[in-house]
């Protein structure tokens, strides 16, 4: 195997392990609630932006509750956007003005958001994006993104764009130096013309791994939404990443190399139709959904991280909460299906999904079935069944009806044998099975 392979490998056994994260998107673009790419949809000046800089105080904000959710809904790690794309910073940096403690907040919110999280057993992530709509030095005019692009006032004549990544790399030093221990440093993210070595992807990349050897980074300093780059095939660059992380989406069939081996990878999905907080977007998935989410992702080999945009105030929405307190639910009775497991040896049943870990196949139950639940080709290979909700024990059944079919298993999720039996959890009833 390629020596960076089995480093990847080494550095994201825990990732692959624990596959529940928290998306945290907070800045000031809080405050006009109409998402974090504001600035650019709207085409605003700096000028324009800066009332919210100076207004930005979330006196509700409290990383202990935060992070006791997101520990309570079964999340074993996070993600904050330390930086986001109009350059405003959640940390205490040397290099900038622009940033939490010179608001009238006047707090290091990084700082308390790590501490939190760490304080209560998960492992802390930051997002930094590479672009910035804020530095004098970052292209302007003609940009595929940056909120003047179609304004030739704002002319790219004497902008530095190497004083803008001596900036970014500073600032990323920052992080790496001040904060402790980071486990995942979640860059955002390239584009044509502004990719791997236009960011100096390799410098960067082995500051941050002198800095923190054993921390893993995402694809997007070669990669996007729209690509994965060569994470993707089995001689990555120096900067290909870690894990991919196809965005608001969950791959078909996994995330695999050009010879069919799984990478590590991660769906980042929003509650609604925003990552950063939206007052008139209460379009939010059901709760069913998202775990189904979940499961799919880890039944697939991947990781889901699950965004939440706080308000200006410091709140995350009342939405998300109700929607993390019915994960809490699940994964308290569920959570064994989930850690440490990953794809089946056998096909997507026809009523839910397999994960597995071993010798433990987790059944996903999603539809009630007329008659004995299937499965296919398990006909004497299942030691025994449990529900994991509650430990009580199903057999395998025998039942007249099924003699046709000797290679499958089946079994009743109904003790009585009833033909049929409304699931125990309507979200996903899982049920453990042993193989022989």
């Amino acid at each position: 195997m390629n020596t960076s392979i089995e480093e990847r490998t080494r550095r994201t056994r825990w990732f692959s392990h624990d596959r529940f994260g928290m998306f945290i998107h907070w800045g000031i673009y809080s405050i006009p609630a109409r998402g974090e790419w504001v600035r650019s949809r709207e085409q605003i000046s700096v000028e324009d932006y800066q009332p919210f800089f100076e207004e930005f105080n979330p006196v509700f904000f409290d990383a202990k509750k935060w992070a006791r959710l997101a520990r309570e809904a079964g999340m074993k790690y996070a993600v904050l956007t330390a930086k986001h794309h109009d350059g405003f910073c959640l940390f205490d940096s040397a290099l900038t003005d622009y940033k939490a403690t010179n608001t009238p907040c006047g707090r290091d919110l990084v700082r308390e958001y790590v501490e939190a999280f760490r304080a209560e057993g998960l492992k802390v992530g930051l997002y930094y994006s590479l672009l910035d709509w804020h530095h004098p030095d970052y292209p302007h005019y003609g940009d595929r993104h940056h909120p003047m692009r179609n304004h030739p006032e704002c002319f790219n004549e004497n902008r530095d764009f190497s004083r803008y990544l001596e900036y970014m790399h500073g600032q990323v030093r920052e992080l790496l130096t001040n904060y402790g221990k980071i486990d995942i440093m979640w860059f955002d993210f390239s584009y044509p013309g502004m990719e791997c070595e236009t960011w100096k992807a390799t410098e960067l990349v082995e500051m941050a791994r002198s800095l923190q050897p054993d921390l893993i980074i995402d694809n997007r300093l070669e990669g996007s939404g729209e690509k994965s780059g060569t994470i993707m095939t089995k001689n990555p660059s120096v900067y290909a990443g870690d894990f991919a992380c196809p965005e608001q989406m969950i791959p078909p069939r996994g995330m695999v190399d050009e010879d069919g081996d799984p990478i590590p990878w991660e769906a980042c999905i929003t509650m609604n139709d925003n990552w950063g907080y939206c007052s008139s977007d209460h379009h939010f998935k059901s709760s069913r959904m998202l775990i189904r989410s979940l499961v799919e992702c880890v039944s697939k080999g991947g990781n889901l991280l699950l965004n939440v945009g706080p308000d200006a105030k410091g709140r995350i929405p009342d939405e998300s909460v109700a929607i993390l307190k019915d994960f809490a639910a699940w994964m308290k009775d569920n959570s064994d299906s989930i850690y440490g497991c990953g794809y089946s040896e056998l096909p997507k049943p026809e009523w839910g999904r397999f994960t597995q870990k071993g010798k433990k196949l987790y059944a996903h139950i999603y539809e009630e079935c007329m008659g004995a639940i299937c499965l296919p080709g398990l006909a004497g290979k299942v030691d025994h069944l449990r529900l994991l909700k509650d430990g009580c024990e199903l057999k395998i059944t025998e039942f007249w009806n099924i003699k046709e079919y000797p290679n499958d298993a089946f079994f009743f999720l109904s003790t009585s044998r009833n033909l049929t039996f409304p699931l125990p959890d309507e979200k996903d009833t899982v049920v453990e099975i042993t193989l022989k």
